[in-house]
């Protein structure tokens, strides 16, 4: 049973939101809270597996929200999934950077929100490679940043930190296989020692870290 807590600061969303999980039978309502401080409370007492994050709140937003939640070792079992009215909301890099899982827009159909929660649950990502290059490049040209290698980055081999680059250009592991001309298992086993070297929750951050080393973009 996956538990899920709901954070908006509109009433009807949370409503919305919570009769759809609790319409789902492997999915548990574990609580909702209406600004960014209010959530990090409930996150620390209801331990859900999955936090629906709103970005714009009044008084603590989701942002610092995230970074708090995904701060706390004891947490590290909750994971966030921001929702934003835009694909490309000027916060979706920091709210990714701070350890969010990936984001949501808020007129996402029901199907596709619960396949989203399922699927953050299992330790998947919410970046399609389509999105990821997209992401990447608007910030890159909207916004530049001096890049600041990840201080573990010298511990990845010379082929994880090829692979680490590919994931930042938003290639999927059979993509990556491709171009390296390996198996997708081996893709795969690279994807994910870099993940564990580098103390990457996830995919998303996978590609943060690329772009702030200097590697994607």
């Amino acid at each position: 049973m996956t538990s899920v807590a709901v954070v908006d600061d509109q009433d009807l969303v949370r409503i919305g939101l919570r009769t759809l999980v609790e319409n789902e039978d492997d999915l548990t309502f574990a609580g909702e809270a209406a600004d960014g401080l209010a959530a990090v409370a409930l996150a620390e007492s209801a331990r859900p597996d999955v936090m629906l994050m709103d970005i714009r709140m009044p008084g603590v937003d989701g942002l610092v929200a995230t970074q708090r939640i995904t701060a706390n070792p004891e947490l590290v079992d909750t994971k966030v999934i921001v929702l934003t009215t835009f694909e490309l909301d000027e916060y979706v890099f920091d709210a990714l950077r701070f350890g969010a899982s990936g984001f949501l827009l808020k007129d996402t159909k029901p199907a596709e929100l619960l396949r989203a929660i399922r699927l953050v649950a299992e330790g998947g990502a919410l970046l399609s490679p389509s999105i990821t290059r997209k992401l990447v490049a608007e910030f890159v040209s909207q916004s530049p940043r001096s890049p600041k290698p990840h201080p573990q980055l010298n511990t990845l081999t010379d082929r994880e930190r090829e692979v680490l680059a590919l994931v930042g250009e938003g290639l999927s592991n059979d993509e990556i296989a491709e171009r390296l001309v390996v198996s997708p298992a081996t893709a795969r086993t690279h994807v994910s020692r870099a993940m564990i070297k580098l103390s990457a929750r996830d995919r998303a951050q996978l590609v943060v870290f690329a772009y702030q080393s200097g590697l994607a973009g």
